[in-house]
């Protein structure tokens, strides 16, 4: 099987996520390190403007968002599933909930001022003011929770996430699911990236056990690799990218051999351009050029996105 290469950095919350599904899969994978900020010239030479971390390459194939990158996983080594055969909707319901509401409230209660500056101690004074005008960029138009807000949405969906847990191991039964890997990552980054903020947790002693299994999955065996290797192996493989789904749902009125953009609904709204090969169901796949990278497919879920045709 072609590598896998995961883009990620140490300390991205839906990295950290990707890294366990992998761990949990028993998949070797390769380890690149990108930017946490603007420029990332390597990320838009595999992607076309997705900046967002972590991303999947398989060769010359670029799959964008966590939760694509699930699905990727899961087809490529089913068992141990992610998607229960009893639950498959309420586990991609609850991860959806938690890559979000619960995702947006932990971090608007992580970064308030005690948070964020926990995270930078240490820094130059420059890399939280450049940090700080990154995401402000990625999350404009967005409406954030204030400090009081999120603590006390955080306290009410860590009661919630503990009362899914009474009588078992995992939130959906004895065995992790999709939902588990998605709720895990945001307490992740308050207990392990800004611990001054981890009291929140205490209130809930079963969601910390259950933390603890989850860290127990580990990351699975990886190499490092770098981004030039990572882009030289896509060159390499253009001509071999996955086989496309052939199944087309039209929701545009955009045919196959269009040129169009993807972007993202809310945070992180960079567009990639490029040519509608694939529209299925649950995702579509851009095909694009790179000097460097050569033909890259690029897939993006449906849920989440925006298509639009390229402006003439």
């Amino acid at each position: 099987m072609t590598d896998l290469i995961l883009h990620h950095y140490p300390t991205s919350p839906f990295s950290e996520k990707v890294r366990l599904v992998l761990g949990y899969k028993q998949q070797a994978w390769k380890s690149v390190i990108i930017p946490a900020i603007m420029p990332k010239p390597d990320v838009v030479a595999l992607t076309g403007g997705y900046r967002k971390t972590p991303f999947l390459q398989v060769g010359a194939d670029v799959y964008c968002d966590s939760a694509l990158i699930c699905e990727v996983l899961e087809q490529l080594r089913p068992t141990p599933p992610l998607y229960p055969e009893n639950d498959k909707g309420l586990s991609r319901i609850v991860a959806q909930w938690a890559d979000s509401t619960l995702f947006w409230a932990a971090m608007a209660y992580n970064l308030q001022p005690k948070g964020a500056a926990s995270m930078f101690e240490g820094a130059p004074p420059e890399a939280a003011k450049a940090f700080g005008a990154d995401r402000a960029a990625m999350s404009s138009g967005m409406t954030r929770l204030r400090p009081g807000d999120a603590a006390a949405a955080y306290k009410s969906y860590l009661r919630r996430i503990a009362s899914m847990l009474e009588g078992q191991n995992f939130l959906l039964g004895q065995a992790p699911c999709v939902a588990d890997f998605a709720a895990y990552h945001p307490l992740w980054f308050t207990a392990k990236r800004v611990p001054v903020m981890g009291d929140i947790l205490n209130a809930t002693p079963s969601v910390q056990a259950w933390m603890a299994r989850m860290a127990a999955i580990g990351h699975g065996s990886f190499e490092k690799l770098s981004a030039t290797e990572a882009i030289a192996a896509c060159a390499d493989a253009a001509r071999a990218t996955a086989p496309l789904d052939t199944f087309f749902q039209d929701e545009h009125g955009i045919p196959l051999g269009s040129e169009v953009t993807i972007a993202a609904e809310t945070f992180g709204q960079e567009a990639t351009a490029g040519t509608l090969v694939a529209a299925t169901r649950t995702r579509f796949t851009l095909k694009r050029m790179d000097e460097r990278a050569g033909t890259v497919h690029v897939h993006f879920p449906r849920i989440g996105y925006v298509l639009k045709a390229a402006q003439a």
